[in-house]
């Protein structure tokens, strides 16, 4: 009987323990998505405000007329957005291709073939994704300077072509799991390295390159310092950079920047609610695995 009386009384412990815990747990949720989503909101309401409404509230308030799209017009005729557009999708396509090639071509080098500084090539990859790349900068900008590639937008696409580190990486570790076997089978029936490279490696990394180029696009696209410092026409312009074309020394007009920053996150949000499902699967199947 005692032994029954000390048994429910554990339970009882038990799940008033795990119901508290369960309150913290969604408390927690709760506190942060609040954090990350009032940004936003702030953001969306500002957007639709006037001038003299966003001098006079504060940013919750909500603006007298939701239909005043006379921000957005503004905000996109005087920062030439759609010419920033146009820019940073050619920026981002080029990039991205070029980033791809390069990356998986060396990937598949330095993980199909064994030779004298295998390990020092990767190393020194690795070596120099902890550079900051602020310190860089000098060296880069004098490189591009001699080159002539300041103020021109293929000299920028040049610089950002830069193959991405952690995408080496995601690409190695993904033909880690592609059997060997398949490129000796192939270099049996006659097929070069530039074809296994090209008709079996190449397709079957498509999980890693969506999750490569989700991370190197959205770099690209938000990308404001090189912008800011090799592009210096208004017609360069990215989408990043033409953000501030409202922001200057005697004030900054936050209600046209606000309605910018929406327009911006447009295209973004239509191409991932467009292409959510590859973008789920590919960040599953081409995750570093341990």
């Amino acid at each position: 009987m005692k032994t029954a009386v000390k048994t429910s009384s554990r339970k009882k412990h038990y799940s008033a323990g795990s119901i508290i815990w369960n309150i913290v747990q969604y408390a927690s949720l709760i506190f942060f998505g609040l954090c990350a989503v009032v940004p936003i909101i702030s953001c969306v309401i500002t957007a639709f405000k006037t001038e003299e409404e966003y001098r006079s509230t504060n940013v919750m308030t909500m603006p007298e007329n939701w239909l005043n799209f006379d921000n957005f017009v503004k905000a996109f005729q005087t920062a030439n957005m759609g010419r920033a557009f146009l820019n940073s999708a050619i920026v981002m396509v080029c990039v991205l291709l070029v980033s791809v090639i390069i990356g998986t071509q060396l990937a598949y080098v330095l993980n199909r073939f064994s030779f004298p500084g295998n390990g020092l090539i990767r190393n020194s990859f690795l070596f120099a994704s902890l550079l900051p790349g602020v310190a860089m900068q000098v060296t880069v900008f004098k490189i591009m300077t001699t080159l002539g590639f300041v103020n021109q937008l293929y000299g920028y696409i040049i610089m950002m072509c830069g193959t991405d580190v952690i995408s080496i990486y995601i690409y190695i570790q993904f033909m880690e799991n592609i059997p060997v076997s398949l490129d000796e089978s192939a270099i049996i029936d006659g097929a070069s390295y530039w074809k296994i490279y090209w008709q079996i490696m190449l397709p079957l990394l498509k999980p890693a390159i969506v999750t490569s180029c989700i991370l190197k696009g959205v770099g690209v696209y938000n990308e404001y310092y090189a912008a800011q410092l090799y592009l210096l026409d208004k017609d360069l312009h990215t989408i990043a950079r033409s953000l501030y074309t409202f922001v200057g020394p005697m004030g900054s007009q936050y209600n046209l920047i606000c309605a910018g920053v929406i327009i911006s996150l447009l295209p973004a949000l239509i191409v991932f609610i467009l292409c959510q499902k590859q973008i789920y699967s590919g960040i599953a199947a081409g995750a570093v695995k341990g």
